[in-house]
């Protein structure tokens, strides 16, 4: 009995995991995390994109005596593409601003973000195919400039 219950935990656990990464767009950058993700600020305040915050979760580790290697992520948003959603269905608002994880493993430095129709799914928005469009074109048009070499 107890092998069948560990065995239901495994798949389930499993099936999380594979769910959870199926939602998300992850690209290699030829830079640092620190020089991918000043790239992409630049870029988005060039395009008018407000960048809320950047978190150092490597930092953060090291407050505390432990070693991360490079790790941040970038807040970002645009209120004309994210209140349209948010009209739709206000809960979209916890994941609402953007973010853009940026890691170094194995020596090679990796970006990625939630692809914004797995967001719409996960929330119920299902009125704003334009607007998710448009998103998902801009996010990969502008990170894909973040890490051009």
């Amino acid at each position: 009995m107890r092998l069948i219950v560990l065995s239901f935990i495994l798949v389930f656990s499993t099936l999380s995991t594979v769910q959870a990464g199926e939602g998300l767009v992850v690209k290699n950058s030829p830079y640092s995390v620190g020089e991918t993700l000043d790239r992409l600020e630049a870029i988005f305040k060039k395009k008018g994109i407000t960048v809320f915050a950047r978190i150092d979760h490597a930092a953060g580790a090291a407050k505390i005596g432990k070693t991360m290697p490079a790790t941040q992520v970038l807040i970002f948003g645009n209120p004309k593409l994210g209140t349209p959603l948010m009209e739709s269905q206000r809960k979209i608002g916890i994941a609402l601003p953007l973010k853009v994880l940026a890691w170094e493993a194995d020596g090679t430095v990796k970006i990625a973000y939630t692809k914004p129709s797995q967001l719409a799914r996960r929330y119920g928005v299902v009125d704003r195919d334009p607007v998710l469009a448009k998103m998902s074109g801009a996010l990969d048009h502008l990170t894909n400039a973040a890490i051009k070499q």
